[in-house]
């Protein structure tokens, strides 16, 4: 069965469909399909000329995206649902409660992702499993969402505007680029989760 990250934005023009492409890179080696959607996405737009110099520099050809608005069934069938800001998160909860575990901003679960890297090498070097096999799930995938949504009542709150990603729509190729980076920034916790916790 292959997992599913479900990345979220406003339009699914820009941020989503960016942290798309850079994940399906970063993830190419693992069974995880990398999908976005966007809260107020109209169904078959192209992505912005921008995100598109973004997301061909990952290596792959972005000529065919077309963007699609986010729907109940996308949260349900993803293992995990990264959006782009709070506002963004709370969209998504409403129109599929039984999917807040499994629903944070990219950033929030980039630092719960590094918090839970470190209790997963720590408790692995005191010969405790907290792998998939520990914690009863299927999955790398699943269960490095189960770490990171344990550490989640040992973090201290991060301020409001801490876990949204700005969007660059509007601003010019570098800005793009900028946000890009704050996106990849932000996927190689999770990353590193993933292979910690699988």
């Amino acid at each position: 069965m292959v997992d599913g990250v479900l990345f979220v934005c406003h339009a699914n023009m820009c941020r989503s469909p960016m942290a798309e492409f850079i994940a399906r890179r970063l993830l190419r080696h693992l069974p995880v399909a990398v999908t976005s959607a966007g809260t107020d996405a109209l169904d078959g737009a192209a992505m912005h000329p921008y995100a598109v110099e973004v997301a061909a520099g990952t290596g792959a050809d972005p000529a065919a995206f077309r963007t699609r608005r986010l729907r109940p069934e996308h949260l349900t069938r993803a293992a995990l649902v990264l959006t782009a800001t709070l506002r963004q998160r709370s969209v998504c909860t409403a129109l599929a409660p039984a999917a807040l575990p499994r629903t944070f901003t990219l950033r929030q679960f980039a630092r719960l992702a590094a918090a839970a890297t470190v209790e997963v090498t720590e408790a692995a070097e005191q010969t405790e499993p907290i792998g998939p096999a520990a914690t009863g799930e299927d999955s790398p995938l699943r269960a490095a969402v189960a770490a990171a949504a344990r550490a989640r009542g040992r973090l201290q709150p991060a301020a409001p505007d801490a876990d949204d990603l700005r969007d660059p729509i509007g601003g010019s190729p570098a800005d793009f680029r900028r946000c890009a980076e704050e996106i990849e920034r932000s996927i190689r916790p999770v990353l590193a989760l993933i292979g910690t916790a699988g």
